[in-house]
């Protein structure tokens, strides 16, 4: 399941509808799409978190399984952190996910961004049938400007 890592349920086509009209309106969601067809196939966020003057930004990114495997995540991720860095100038970029969810750290490693803590029984978002929560485990994550340029030199 597609959201089993993301904080709401999976969407009937009327909530789909709703929910893909408020992200087109938010700026911190980007549309990813084959050039070919111009079909969405996931999408991006990007956000500056607070105090703005410590220029960190957040990445996070959620895609159709059916193009899992093919790049296009590491393509839209890498092309955003090409553009946090060199157009926004940030300071840093930061990822959270599910200790479970093994294709977005390993993502996350692959675009060079550091394992910086593991965070037992971090948060939940689902209550099982008794309604107790379902906590989960969390790794988080971040690459610096520095090692970003360092990262890129290497290439």
């Amino acid at each position: 399941m597609i959201v089993r890592f993301e904080p709401y349920p999976v969407f009937d086509e009327e909530s789909c509808r709703g929910e893909a009209v408020k992200r087109s309106d938010n700026d911190a969601f980007i549309a990813v799409c084959l050039k070919s067809g111009g079909k969405v196939i996931g999408n991006v966020y990007f956000q500056q978190t607070d105090p703005a003057e410590f220029l960190t930004w957040e990445i996070g990114y959620v895609f159709n399984p059916d193009y899992f495997g093919q790049g296009y995540a590491t393509e839209a991720a890498a092309e955003i952190l090409r553009y946090g860095f060199e157009e926004l100038h940030a300071r840093r970029i930061v990822a959270g996910c599910n200790t479970e969810n093994a294709p977005s750290w390993r993502l996350l490693e692959r675009l060079s961004l550091r394992k910086e803590a593991m965070f037992e029984k971090a948060a939940f978002f689902k209550r099982d049938e008794a309604g107790e929560p379902l906590w989960f485990d969390a790794f988080s994550y971040a690459i610096r400007e520095d090692e970003y340029w360092r990262h890129m030199s290497e290439r």
